[in-house]
Formats: structure tokens, C-alpha cells, sequence
């Protein structure tokens, strides 16, 4: 079998594995966060943090809920790694530095999970486990969260209620990423993940010294960092080690996780807001851009231009051997079109354009699917930017699924998708333009300015995957991709709850002959033209100066 035939078998299995679980994963969502029931462990949980499950916030209060948590949660993570040199299981690892354990904390809170240490050289099994493995959860559960506020913004009416931040919280955590990732750990350590804690062991002889490996609670740590698009990994090769990811089987699991709650949240949409048609157009837009970024990156790394790639059947450079070139291409770029940023091959060792491709999967936002919730919202502000343009050209006041789309609610979304870009462009100027922060960069001229791109994209868009080409653990790089982490997170919120907050105050708009029919392909079409216009309209300066650079000129 060739390696061609093979990618596109495995991408086959992906789809077929996605579309099983899509229609009861969604559903089951859905009745999660529309149930008016509690668990006992939740109710405890409730009793144990002060708060009512069952009063109903407007959205400044959700938002503050969201805010004051995720304060704390970085509060907390970052004590926890400056104090880990007197913790117990810290495997003599020393406390981690302030700069770094700064831009951890902000990391992992933000579900962005960019990591610029070695992390098994670095980080004891309590930070692993309960610090940087319970943020895997709940930073997820906080994006679900607010994604299912917008979600009831739309679904209800006069009235500015959009739910209990801490029931969706606990609800999302408990009811859907504990038993999800119990299972997926369950099924990888069945196919060879380690899961122990273990301390350091020698190991043999490699390049003239010893080499050194310690255990670890790896496979529960992978299965959350997937199934709850994460990233993080417990060794610093992340999912191309084989303690994270053995084998080829294991390796198209670990996509299917960071893909399946992401697709299905778009049949929770529909579910919720009486549609489910709805949810299948957005579900159709994202699976178009998945699927078109997919077959993109194959060609250009099976078919890339020169002889010793095409002698080598691809390009193989930073390529697991265990995986090849095919099985590499899909988790890129489901790894960068979601907020995952795991990686099982060294996008920085890609092909000039496929590089650009996993910068631009992140540059789009992450909404083809995204992440956890990040995904649909991200999703929807488009669909109000496409329903808007529509109105425009036909000379109508745009709706979306019944609710007027005004001023109030336009400029909410173009505040929106206009934050990231301000935050990768602005940081990667200053990167290049002060005399300090390119000494970081491992390769000169185009590809080194890739690097920079790269991180500053991967960050304000809480991906946290890297190039690799970057030395990101300077202080410089610490702080700034910290920044970028935590503004490129809640800025956003701020206006998606704000939108949410806004939809929810009116009355419904009664459907006529004229109203835009948005469960229908024209406009599928439609939000697909308008997310790559607006993107590439954004970013196509700073990819001809890096990627597109590199990819003419080879």
C-alpha cells in the first residue's frame, strides 16, 4: 500500500469514527446543559464553592464567574510551580522560575497549553497532576461554557438570562470531560501509553552519557489533553512520543478526540436552538474547511517540488516514521484548525507552504471546529459578520435564527475578530523590531520570521502548539506570549457574552419570504467565502513576508 492510499484511508476512518459519534454525543450534550436536574457529586461541589446552581445570570455576571475563576485557577497553578521545589513527587525538580511559571500558568488556564520547557525535565508529578491535568478540564469545561451562553442568546428571548456559569461549569466537567477522558485513557494505555508515577530511571548509554526517562500519569494526562483540545505534553516531544502516542491506531485516536466534541457541539447548537438543521450548515462549514486544509497539506507534502523529496515519496523531515507523511498531515492540521496544539511531527520541519497552512489553520480562529466551545462561538460571531454582509447586499436588516442583527450586535462581532489579529500582528512587529527578541529564532530570513508568526499566532489563539524553531523560554518571550495567551482568551468572551447578553433582551423576529434561509447551502457558502476573505484580507501581509516567501523560493 502506498503512502498516499494510506493517508487517505486513515482520513476515511477519521470521517466514518466522527460521524459515528456525532448525533449521540451532541444530543447527549445538549440534554447536559438544558437539564434543571443535579448529581450528588455536583451538588457538593456546589456546597463546597458557595454557589447556587439554579439562579440564572445576566451576561455581566456570567462573564464575571468566568473571570474570577480563571483568576484564581492562574493564581493557584502559578504557587503551585514556584513552590515545587519543596513538594512532595516533584522528582527533585526545582521550582519553576517566575517568568516561566507565569507563562504556564496563563498556558493552561487558557486551554492554550504552550509549553516552553521540556516538561519532563521540568515539572514534578504534583504539577503535572494537579495542576497543570485539572486545568485540562476545567479551562475546557469554561469554553463549553460560554459557547452554551451564546448558544441560549439565540435559543431565548426578552430576557438577558443566559444561565449559571458554575452549573455549566460542574456539568461540563463532570458530565462530559471526566467520562470521556476516563474512557480514552482506559483505551490508550490498553495500546501501550504509560500510566504510573514512577520516578527518574537510567535507561542506557546515549551519545556518551546516560540517558534518563521518568514515568508518569501520562495516558489520563493524554486523553484530556485531546479529548479537551489542550495540548500540553507530558514529554517535551508531545504526541510523537511513544509513551504519549505508541502507535499508528493510537495516533488516529488522538485526533478523533480533538476533533469529536468540537463537531458535535454543532448538533448540541442545533438541539438547543429547535433546529437542527442549523447546527447542520455550521457542521457542514467547518467539516468544508477541515476537509479542503486536509487534502491541501497532503499535496504539499506527498507532492512537493525536488528530487530527494519526490525519491523519498514526501517530505519526511520531522515526520514520525511510525505514522508518515499522510497520518502527520491530518493531526497538523486538526491540531491547528482546533485549540488542541499537540503535535506528533515538527511543523517547523514541514514544507515552506504546509507550515503557512498550520499557520493559517490558526489565524482563521480556530473555528473549523475549534475547541471546546471556542470553536462554535468563534463559529457563530462569523455566521452574524456572513448574515450581516448578506443584508447588505440585498438591502434588508440582517437576522440570524430569529433575532435582528443591529448595530449593537454588529460592532460586539467585529470587536471580536478584530482582537486576535490586533494581538498576533502587533506582537510579532515588536518581536522583529526590537534587538533582543530575534536572537531567539534558530533560522534567518523567511522561515525565521515564520517562527516568530507562528508563536504569536499559536498563542493569541490559544493553540499552543510551536514551530521548533523558536527559543520561546526567554523572558522576552515568557511574558509576551503570556499576555497573548490571556487577552487572546477573555477578550473574546467579553464580547461573545455581551452578544449573547444583547440576543437573548430582544423578541423574535418572524420568519417572511425575504428572510435568509441559514440552514441552507448558499449559506454554507456564503460563511465559508466570508471567514477566508476576512482572514486572508488580515493576514496575507504577514504570510507573504514568511511562509508564502519560503514555499515560492524553494
Amino acid at each position: 500500500m502506498g503512502p498516499v492510499l494510506a493517508g487517505v484511508l486513515q482520513l476515511l476512518a477519521l470521517i466514518g469514527a466522527l460521524a459515528l459519534a456525532y448525533i449521540p454525543l451532541g444530543t447527549y450534550m445538549a440534554r447536559v446543559y438544558s437539564s434543571d436536574k443535579h448529581w450528588r457529586v455536583e451538588t457538593w461541589i456546589y456546597k463546597g464553592i458557595g454557589a447556587n446552581p439554579d439562579t440564572e445570570m445576566r451576561w455581566p455576571a456570567y462573564l464575571r464567574g468566568v473571570l474570577a475563576f480563571s483568576a484564581v485557577s492562574v493564581l493557584f497553578l502559578y504557587l503551585l510551580q514556584r513552590l515545587q521545589g519543596i513538594l512532595p513527587g516533584s522528582l527533585h525538580f526545582s521550582s519553576v522560575d517566575p517568568a516561566q511559571s507565569f507563562n504556564t500558568a496563563a498556558s493552561f488556564v487558557t486551554n492554550t497549553n504552550w509549553q516552553s520547557y521540556y516538561g519532563e525535565q521540568t515539572m514534578g508529578h504534583v504539577v503535572q497532576t494537579a495542576g497543570l491535568a485539572v486545568q485540562n478540564f476545567v479551562s475546557a469545561a469554561v469554553g463549553i461554557a460560554v459557547a452554551v451562553a451564546l448558544v441560549r442568546g439565540f435559543a431565548r428571548s426578552r430576557t438577558g438570562e443566559l444561565g449559571n456559569f458554575w452549573a455549566d461549569l460542574v456539568r461540563g466537567t463532570i458530565r462530559i470531560l471526566v467520562p470521556g477522558a476516563a474512557i480514552a485513557a482506559i483505551v490508550l494505555v490498553a495500546c501501550g501509553a504509560i500510566q504510573n508515577f514512577s520516578g527518574i530511571h537510567e535507561v542506557g548509554q546515549f551519545m556518551g552519557g546516560h540517558q534518563q526517562w521518568n514515568g508518569g500519569a501520562v495516558a489520563s494526562q493524554e486523553a484530556i489533553k485531546e479529548f479537551g483540545t489542550n495540548g500540553g505534553g507530558y514529554f517535551n516531544a508531545n504526541s510523537a512520543h511513544p509513551f504519549e502516542n505508541p502507535t499508528p491506531f493510537t495516533n488516529l485516536f488522538e485526533i478523533f478526540l480533538l476533533l469529536v466534541i468540537p463537531f458535535a457541539l454543532t448538533r448540541t447548537f442545533g438541539v438547543m436552538v429547535g433546529s437542527v438543521k442549523q447546527g447542520y450548515a455550521i457542521l457542514a462549514t467547518m467539516f468544508t474547511i477541515w476537509l479542503g486544509f486536509v487534502a491541501l497539506m497532503m499535496w504539499t507534502e506527498f507532492a512537493h517540488h525536488g528530487p530527494a523529496l519526490q525519491l523519498a515519496g514526501g517530505a519526511y523531515e520531522g515526520k514520525e516514521v511510525r505514522f508518515g507523511v499522510g497520518s502527520s498531515s491530518i493531526f497538523a492540521v486538526s491540531t491547528t484548525l482546533t485549540s488542541t496544539g499537540a503535535v506528533d511531527s515538527f511543523h517547523s520541519s514541514f514544507t515552506g507552504l504546509g507550515g503557512g497552512i498550520t499557520i493559517l489553520s490558526m489565524q482563521l480562529g480556530e473555528i473549523a471546529p475549534g475547541g471546546t466551545g471556542s470553536g462554535l462561538y468563534g463559529m457563530l460571531i462569523m455566521a452574524v459578520i456572513a448574515v450581516f454582509i448578506a443584508g447588505l447586499m440585498v438591502g434588508r436588516t440582517p437576522e440570524y435564527l430569529g433575532k435582528k442583527i443591529g448595530t449593537r450586535e454588529i460592532k460586539l462581532a467585529a470587536c471580536y475578530i478584530l482582537i486576535t489579529p490586533a494581538l498576533v500582528l502587533i506582537f510579532t512587529a515588536a518581536s522583529m523590531a526590537l534587538p533582543t527578541p530575534p536572537h531567539s529564532m534558530l533560522n534567518s530570513g523567511a522561515h525565521g520570521f515564520s517562527e516568530v508568526l507562528y508563536a504569536f499566532s499559536s498563542a493569541a489563539n490559544n493553540n499552543g502548539s510551536a514551530f521548533a524553531g523558536l527559543n520561546a523560554n526567554t523572558d522576552w518571550y515568557n511574558t509576551m506570549t503570556g499576555l497573548a495567551m490571556i487577552l487572546g482568551r477573555f477578550l473574546p468572551m467579553v464580547f461573545v457574552l455581551a452578544l449573547a447578553g444583547s440576543l437573548a433582551d430582544q423578541k423574535p423576529v418572524p420568519e417572511t419570504a425575504g428572510t435568509l434561509r441559514t440552514e441552507k447551502p448558499l449559506f454554507t457558502g456564503l460563511l465559508v467565502g466570508a471567514i477566508l476573505i476576512i482572514t486572508g484580507l488580515t493576514y496575507f501581509p504577514a504570510l507573504a513576508l514568511g511562509p508564502l516567501a519560503e514555499g515560492l523560493a524553494s
